[in-house]
């Protein structure tokens, strides 16, 4: 039997990983159980392994009475005197057991208890392996597909990437290469469960840390990050030295930085952009190409309300409106995005000023002054040259158009002599 503990040893040290010193724990343990309850000797046995030899030694331990109740765990006094010099009652005396016979009785029931001891030892050091590396970039093969989940190998553990923590659209086949975040590990009662993740903002943020090397030295910082998988990532960026560009450090030269997360990520689109105190002067950076108007920024609620062009309000909604919703995210503020109405309200109020330009002083109703603001006759320099039939086919009856160019006759010569007099 010692031979095959040895070889049990060898291989569990070899291949699994596990130290020599645990597994002999383990199979001692094992051993002491399952001959106890076969040889009869009660709880009260002590085995040991050499390490070296895989040599199994046991011993079996009795206390000294003058009569035997319980023969697994008594020895009559006159019995012990075979295995203790000078017993007296209540003394404990050790009695050496035969390894062959230790080995027949309990080898079926130790090796079933070593391998549940052996698969504990894997999912324990699983677990210890891994439990570090949590907010890491893992790389793997992908094995099958379990119920929606993509079973992916890890070396020797296997670890699980969830539809959720998917990008949308992308398909991967078995035996494909796929890097993912270690998003989180669990010691459960089958095993430790990890969990993998593509589909994170700590995941593009990774990404970042490792191909941007100013980021790992602590030069750039990232400051904020919002994501939706699949369609944009933006992330808003600052330095401790003002002579560097933290954005044009994270783009990289002809955007080869950037451009190698982007292909990572399956050509999801990232906007960087640099990073300012001021909601304000945040907002008009993360949502270029798209220009804010009349912002108004309600500190107390946290909001920001503005207006954008008609051209524009598309690209600042976005698809489903995940652009605005990612910048909100990013800011850290509401948004209330309208359509600006600068120009028509600019218009109406253009008209009304023209109107009462003619005034009640010039005798022109403010029926008759609309109808000239109408025609493109905002003042009273602009009357200059117009004929009455000219008004008649802009709606005034004859007599109307002949009065109307009489009053703006008066009305100018009023005008003429004031300024001359002043």
């Amino acid at each position: 039997m010692s031979k095959e503990i040895l070889s049990v040893l060898e291989h569990m040290e070899k291949e699994k990983g596990i130290s020599r010193d645990d597994m002999i724990a383990a199979i001692t343990q094992a051993i002491r159980g399952a001959a106890a309850k076969g040889i009869g000797f009660g709880q009260d046995l002590r085995v040991e392994i050499n390490p070296k030899t895989g040599a199994l030694k046991a011993w079996a331990n009795f206390k000294v009475v003058d009569s035997v109740a319980d023969p697994s765990t008594e020895i009559h006094i006159e019995k012990a005197h075979l295995y203790s010099a000078a017993p007296k009652l209540g003394d404990i005396v050790t009695k050496e057991i035969d390894p062959s016979l230790l080995g027949r009785i309990a080898a079926q029931t130790a090796r079933q208890a070593i391998m549940q001891r052996v698969r504990q030892f894997e999912k324990d050091k699983i677990y210890e392996d891994y439990k570090d590396m949590v907010g890491d970039i893992v790389t793997g093969t992908v094995r099958r597909r379990e119920r929606g989940d993509l079973m992916i190998e890890l070396g020797k553990a296997e670890a699980t990437l969830p539809p959720r923590e998917c990008i949308p659209g992308e398909n991967y086949a078995p035996g494909e290469r796929i890097r993912c975040l270690l998003l989180n590990i669990e010691n459960t009662a089958r095993g430790p469960e990890i969990i993998l993740s593509r589909a994170s903002a700590k995941f593009v943020r990774r990404l970042f840390e490792l191909e941007v090397a100013e980021i790992s030295d602590g030069t750039v910082s990232i400051e904020a990050m919002a994501r939706e998988p699949g369609y944009r990532t933006k992330i808003s960026v600052n330095t401790t030295d003002p002579k560097v560009d933290p954005v044009g450090a994270c783009v990289g030269a002809r955007g080869a930085r950037v451009k190698s997360i982007v292909r990572e990520l399956g050509g999801e689109k990232i906007d960087i952009i640099r990073f300012y105190p001021d909601p304000h002067r945040m907002l008009e950076e993360a949502i270029k190409p798209a220009l804010p108007k009349n912002v108004r920024v309600d500190e107390r609620n946290r909001r920001i309300y503005f207006e954008v062009a008609e051209k524009d309000l598309a690209i600042a909604i976005g698809r489903g409106g995940q652009n605005a919703k990612l910048t909100s995210r990013l800011i850290g503020w509401k948004l209330d995005i309208s359509r600006e109405k600068h120009e028509a309200l600019g218009f109406e109020e253009r008209k009304q000023k023209a109107i009462a330009g003619f005034g009640p002083a010039t005798g022109i109703t403010e029926e008759q002054a609309s109808k000239l603001v109408a025609m493109g006759i905002n003042s009273l320099e602009a009357a200059e040259g117009v004929a009455a039939e000219d008004l008649v086919g802009a709606g005034f009856s004859e007599e109307e158009a002949q009065a109307v160019i009489a009053l703006l006759a008066t009305a100018k010569e009023t005008s003429s002599a004031g300024k001359d007099g002043g």
